[in-house]
């Protein structure tokens, strides 16, 4: 039975700037979903946004007046999802 298991591929210190933010050498991606943990670790995962031209021409056009709609305060009351979870 193979394992594969995580390598780490590369190890560095660096320091947070006034503002907090720390830069990451040689990322892959632009964008990363952040966990916070209770030991003050944190989980950087990467996220990669889809390009406009996968999305069907449809839907962005739907999403274009959704957003039109919105910004014109032209908005649905929320709707409740609690039922739906499962608790």
């Amino acid at each position: 039975m193979k394992t594969d298991s995580i390598q780490i591929a590369a190890e560095y210190d660096v320091a947070a700037d006034d503002k907090k933010r720390i830069s990451l050498r040689n990322a892959k991606t632009k964008y990363f979903h952040v966990k916070a943990l209770s030991n003050g670790c944190y989980l950087l995962e990467p996220r990669m946004l889809v390009a406009p031209e996968a999305i069907p021409a449809r839907t962005r056009k739907m999403l274009e007046q959704s957003v039109t709609n919105l910004k014109k305060g032209r908005a649905s009351a929320p709707v409740d999802l609690t039922p739906f979870l499962k608790g």
